[in-house]
């Protein structure tokens, strides 16, 4: 790689440190940013800048936001006494992409993980018991992973709205649309039956 001029080099070494890019695609990418018009290469610098400089959290529900409050919390067509509380923000975006949730969100920023030394502390659960116990919530929709630490943290959420006059739920899990049975997994077949609704 050193035959490239340094700020090639650079480019290089800064794109390899994304997640899933290796040295052989930073090169590609470095290439391409390289042959583009000086414009697109301005604006892939200016939008890192803005994204590094305004993107935050959302004071309410811990989502990210270029504001204060997300447009999500801020949408008055949104049911504010449904909460989903999932594990990050990429959670979300993926429920929202469904169109089946219409109220709004809770981002926890992990799950408990007694192994990595990641506690209720550490996580947004005091956050989401203020705002289950604020008297606007009528329903908590737990939607954390299906791991031992998604499992984990969601029945610690449920032991900790117990005393609310909120009910708590649990999305389903189960066999995927169009799987086939012979090829799912013991636990999540179980899972399906135990969850089983009437039709």
């Amino acid at each position: 790689m050193h035959y490239y001029p340094k700020s090639i080099r650079n480019l290089i070494k800064q794109l390899s440190k994304l997640p899933g890019i290796g040295e052989k695609t930073a090169e590609r990418l470095a290439m391409h940013i390289l042959r583009s018009p000086r414009r697109q290469g301005e604006a892939l610098g200016r939008s890192i800048y803005d994204v590094k400089q305004s993107v935050r959290l959302c004071r309410s529900c811990f989502a990210l936001s270029d504001r204060e409050v997300c447009d999500i919390c801020e949408d008055p067509n949104r049911d504010a006494t449904v909460l989903c509380v999932v594990e990050q923000p990429a959670d979300m975006i993926s429920i929202e992409r469904s169109g089946a949730f219409q109220g709004r969100y809770h981002v926890l920023s992990g799950v408990l993980s007694p192994m990595d030394g990641i506690g209720p502390d550490d996580i947004r659960i005091q956050e989401l018991n203020r705002r289950a116990a604020s008297g606007n919530i009528r329903e908590v929709l737990i939607a954390t992973g299906t791991s031992v630490e998604g499992e984990a943290t969601a029945a610690y959420i449920q032991e900790q709205l117990a005393h609310l006059p909120v009910t708590v739920t649990r999305i389903a899990s189960g066999v995927p649309v169009g799987g086939d049975l012979k090829y799912v997994d013991q636990l999540t077949l179980k899972r399906a039956i135990e969850s089983r609704l009437k039709v």
